[in-house]
């Protein structure tokens, strides 16, 4: 069997905003809002991408208004009959909380966990969860402890922080959806005059030593992460009983 895809050309999404002269809020939300029509119609599909992360926006072209493109479908599923996803997968900084609590998952909504994770990269140039050992990241992942630091989220507005706080909600039954936000009034109105550039300069520090972790481990292995949640549960264990 043979599998044709597209060649995309652009590079990726992180690669090519640090690369410009001026970013804005509105950029960030048309980023979103691209971003959000390709999941709304994948979600229609009963089709869960379940690995949302900067290495998988990819540009189709070099040109300034190419469009984004999600790639990597390689830990994506189709949702069928209710059926529970149990699998822990996806990449650590970007998982979902439903997904580290091994109760089992059964809605595209794992997907808006992250994208609420990428919208906060592109608003303030780092990540929301960053805690180096695993079991400290899916722990404050599972109780969705992340904030907006000064000064890096002084300049930037109410509406693209309520739309950060609906998606990094902790309950996937009340996660905003693909759809919800592609009509958010944030990603309607965004000023694009409303410049980011503490966001640039951090997210060329940020993309730079995600890339230089990357090419010294490699991606990290499901054991791992599967070691990780066991010594998360231990601990929460450990907290019930004393």
């Amino acid at each position: 069997m043979n599998l044709v895809m597209e060649l995309v050309t652009g590079g990726e999404l992180f690669d090519r905003i640090v690369e410009k002269q001026m970013y804005t809020e509105k950029e960030a939300a048309t980023t979103i809002a691209t971003l959000c029509d390709a999941l709304n119609r994948l979600h229609a599909l009963k089709i869960v991408h379940r690995d949302l992360k900067p290495e998988n926006l990819l540009y189709s072209s070099n040109a300034e208004d190419a469009p984004i493109k999600i790639a990597d479908f390689g830990l994506a599923r189709i949702m069928s009959g209710g059926d529970m996803m149990k699998t822990a997968c996806g990449t650590p900084g970007y998982v979902a909380p439903e997904i580290l609590q091994n109760k089992g998952y059964d809605s595209p909504a794992v997907d808006m966990w992250s994208t609420g994770v990428i919208l906060y990269i592109l608003l303030c140039g780092f990540p929301p969860f960053y805690e180096e050992e695993l079991p400290a990241l899916f722990d404050s992942i599972i109780k969705g402890r992340y904030d907006f630091p000064s000064p890096w989220w002084d300049n930037v507005s109410a509406g693209a922080k309520g739309l950060v706080k609906q998606l990094l909600n902790v309950d996937p039954k009340t996660r905003l959806t693909a759809q919800q936000v592609v009509t958010h009034e944030w990603v309607k109105t965004a000023d694009p005059n409303a410049a980011l550039t503490g966001a640039k300069k951090q997210l060329k520090k940020y993309n730079a030593s995600r890339k230089l972790r990357k090419a010294a481990l490699g991606i990290i292995a499901q054991q791992r992460m599967e070691r990780a949640m066991q010594q998360l549960r231990a601990g929460q264990q450990a907290q019930a009983q004393s």
